[in-house]
């Protein structure tokens, strides 16, 4: 009875979140109510306060549910055997943009934190959130420029935080404005042509 219990719980949290990015997409994070959610989530606003502390906190869970395929694309940046780990980061960069183009699920969370999120007080947990993850990207793209350029005896072109802000700047941007019109331009192609590029010039390639 008890594992049926816990079964129950998570199966009511997935629906709850699945509510949550449908009704984000529709209305705004802002524009959007707990209740809102429940209905959609055919559950009550009680079911969201059993699982999560508010909206924010269920905002940065419904965000957690695609990021772990990122992360995990991020962690290739860590093997601890590669003397250069660019290759890794080229790998782990082109990943991320595959996962954005073919997985629906991805696509549609990444357009409500990028569309559809005002930073409104009761919103500041997200915006944390936000900060902290591309902090994240930058300290391991500032990691690999630096390890790249001595593996390769090359001196970078600016510095390694300039450039680990910048290429976060360019494939961030690249993916917001992919998502405004899908239509537009390859993702993962033009991403990964941008990348080489800016690789290049910052003396990597």
């Amino acid at each position: 009875m008890a594992r049926r219990s816990k079964e129950d719980a998570l199966a009511t949290r997935q629906q709850l979140l699945d509510a949550a990015e449908h009704v984000f997409l529709a209305q705004g994070v802002a524009g959007t109510s707990l209740n809102d959610i429940a209905v959609a989530a055919g559950t009550t606003r009680g079911a969201i306060y059993w699982h999560f502390k508010d909206k924010a906190d269920l905002f940065n869970a419904m965000m957690d549910r695609v990021a772990m395929p990122l992360q995990q694309a991020l962690s290739l940046l860590e093997a601890p055997d590669e003397a250069d780990p660019l290759p890794g980061l080229k790998k782990a960069l082109r990943a991320a943009l595959r996962q954005t183009v073919t997985d629906p699920q991805t696509r549609r969370v990444f357009e409500v934190a990028t569309h559809m999120v005002e930073y409104v007080d009761s919103l500041c947990a997200v915006r944390e959130r936000h900060l902290r993850v591309r902090g994240m990207w930058i300290d391991r793209f500032r990691h690999v420029f630096l390890q790249s350029a001595a593996a390769r005896g090359v001196r970078l072109a600016v510095p390694a935080t300039t450039a680990a802000h910048g290429l976060h700047a360019l494939m961030d941007g690249l993916v917001q404005n992919w998502l405004l019109d899908t239509d537009a331009f390859d993702l993962e192609s033009t991403g990964a042509k941008a990348a080489d590029a800016f690789l290049r010039g910052v003396g990597l390639e």
